[in-house]
Parts: C-alpha cells; sequence; structure tokens
C-alpha cells in the first residue's frame, strides 16, 4: 500500500509539474505575441517587411548561442558571467590563427578549444576548489578580458573571411534565410534532445533539483559540473567564430552588452534562477524577444535607452509568473 501511495504521489507531481511548464509555456507565448504585435501596431513600416526579420535571424543566434549554453548552466543552480570574454577571447584567437595559418580549421579547432579550457577552468574552480560560481566567473571574466586587451595591444583584427569557402558555411544565406539562425535552430533542437532525453540532461536537472541527492544516487556531480561549464564556453566561442564571420573584422570590446541580454533571454525563456527547471524552446523564443526588443523601440521613435527599461520589465514579470506558477506546484 505505501508504494502504491508513493507511485501515486509521484504521478501527481508529474503531473502538476507538466502542468506548471505549460502555463509558462502558455504565458512566455503571449508575451512574444504582444511585443512583437505592439511592434506592428507602432511602426507597421518596419515590421510588416521580412528585411527586419532577415536582420533578426543574422544578429540573434549569436546572443541565443550562449543563451543555450547558459540554460544548462542554470539548470544546474549555477551561474556563469564569463562567456562575454571567453567569446572575445576565442574570436581574437580565431582571427589570430587564421592570419598567421591561413586554416579555417586550425583557427576553428583553436578558437573551440579556448572555449573548452576556460570553461574546465571554471568547472575547477567550483568543483574542486569550492569557489561559488557567481564569484569564479566574474574574476574569470575580468581575467580574460585584460587578457584579451593585453595580447592584442587593444587594436582590432580584419580577416577577409568572406574569400573563404566556409564563409557560405557560417555567414551566407541559405536563399533567403541567414545560415547562422539555421545553426542556431539545429544547435536547439540538440540542446532539448540533450537536455530532455538524455542522462546527461537528467543528471543536470537533478543536480539543480537536490544536489546531494544526486550525490546518494550515484550521479558524479563534479564532472558533471565540469562538462556543463565547458559546454557554455564551447558555445561562447562559437558566437565569437560566428561574430568574425558575420562581421570580419575582431574588435576588443567583442561581448561586451552581451551579459544582461543573454541572460534575459533564459529568464524570459522560462529556465529558474533556482535551478531543476529549464525550457530550450523557451530560450529560443525568449532570444528573438530580448533581440528584437532594440530595434522596435527605436523604431517606434522612442531613444534607444527605453531598452534596458522594457528589458527589465519582461525578466520582472516572467520570473514572477514562474515563481507564482512553482509555488502553486
Amino acid at each position: 500500500m505505501r508504494g502504491y501511495y508513493k507511485m501515486d504521489n509521484e504521478e501527481k507531481n508529474s503531473k502538476l509539474k507538466k502542468s506548471s511548464q505549460y502555463k509558462s509555456q502558455i504565458a512566455l507565448l503571449i508575451m512574444t505575441v504582444s511585443v512583437f504585435g505592439l511592434f506592428m501596431i507602432t511602426s507597421p513600416e518596419v515590421f510588416f517587411k521580412g528585411r527586419i526579420y532577415q536582420a533578426f535571424l543574422s544578429t540573434v543566434p549569436i546572443m541565443g548561442l550562449m543563451a543555450l549554453g547558459l540554460t544548462f548552466v542554470l539548470a544546474m543552480g549555477e551561474i556563469d558571467l564569463s562567456f562575454p570574454s571567453t567569446m572575445a577571447l576565442s574570436g581574437f584567437i580565431f582571427t589570430s590563427t587564421f592570419q598567421a595559418t591561413g586554416s579555417v580549421i586550425l583557427a576553428l579547432i583553436y578558437s573551440l578549444l579556448s572555449g573548452v579550457i576556460v570553461g574546465f577552468i571554471n568547472g575547477t574552480l567550483v568543483t574542486s576548489i569550492g569557489i561559488p560560481s557567481i564569484v569564479a566567473t566574474l574574476g574569470m571574466q575580468f581575467l580574460i578580458r585584460g587578457f584579451s586587451n593585453i595580447i592584442s595591444n587593444g587594436l582590432a583584427k580584419t580577416v577577409a573571411l568572406d574569400k573563404t569557402i566556409s564563409y557560405k558555411i557560417f555567414a551566407e544565406k541559405l536563399g533567403v534565410i541567414p545560415v547562422q539562425s539555421i545553426w542556431f535552430i539545429g544547435i536547439t533542437i540538440f540542446f532539448y534532445f540533450l537536455l530532455f532525453r538524455h542522462k546527461f540532461g537528467e543528471h543536470v536537472l537533478f543536480i539543480g533539483d537536490n544536489q546531494e541527492a544526486a550525490k546518494m544516487m550515484g550521479v558524479n556531480v563534479n564532472r558533471v559540473k565540469i562538462m556543463v561549464f565547458i559546454l557554455m564556453g564551447i558555445m561562447a566561442s562559437f558566437a565569437g567564430i560566428l561574430s568574425c564571420y558575420r562581421m570580419r573584422t575582431w574588435w576588443p570590446t567583442m561581448g561586451e552588452g552581451y551579459i544582461m541580454m543573454v541572460m534575459a533571454a533564459a529568464f524570459v525563456g522560462g529556465t529558474s534562477m533556482f535551478g531543476g527547471e529549464a525550457s530550450i524552446e523557451g530560450t529560443f523564443i525568449g532570444s528573438f524577444v530580448i533581440g528584437s526588443l532594440e530595434a522596435g523601440i527605436v523604431a517606434a521613435g522612442l531613444s534607444g535607452f527605453w531598452t534596458q527599461f522594457v528589458c527589465g520589465v519582461l525578466i520582472i514579470a516572467s520570473v514572477t509568473i514562474h515563481t507564482l506558477a512553482k509555488r502553486r506546484k
């Protein structure tokens, strides 16, 4: 009888959790439709034309890829603040390697490897030494940014990537669709199955929900955490590579301004800041909502300073909805 009641309670909890997630997704959908509907009303000459959406499809994926990586970090109850600097360092390594060797393959390998190294260091600081992730990654953010400026002397680098075959893979259009958006969609689908249909994702969510219980169940918590931080580093590196292809220039300020937008995309998408719950599809949609704010606000005739205000409103509203749904559950 005790086993029967236990199974019955687990089934009820599962139904309540699904109901909570369903309500959060409906709220996100309503928010998205409302935001774009408002943009269409205030500036129809811009948002009823396809050009603005093509622009979103080439710019939003750079932010969205890092938001996907951050979703995994948040899902296990941690935070990473070093990704903007990792993006800059990887971009510098990519352009420098390409200029020195002329090999796109070597440039890609070394750039992605730098993200792996940064992620490994972050994970080790958190797991082996026990530094809180917010402190460890904040320190790494300044360290990496400073290192990038030192080795580059604060000077930009221009590369003729448009003359390579790889430019078609990372920066051109497939018909009218920018290739960056195809990468974003493909990685979103892969990450969805990785988080919700694979043992690794189960361990990530388990750790975020109850780390001690995960340890008791035999989950190698330290290894999973290090792997997630490495995944975040790879996403930041890939974002840096795509930015170099798009701009054909590396800037010392690359990545600056992304930290709040990336976090906003994850929170608006429904990922819990307390760990244990995440939404990959929510992060995908949230990236486009956050990524379109400045263009919509400026097109409506308002100052760009309104962007941060509206972004803050969306974050507070989405986190409030998520918290209330979780409390009811």
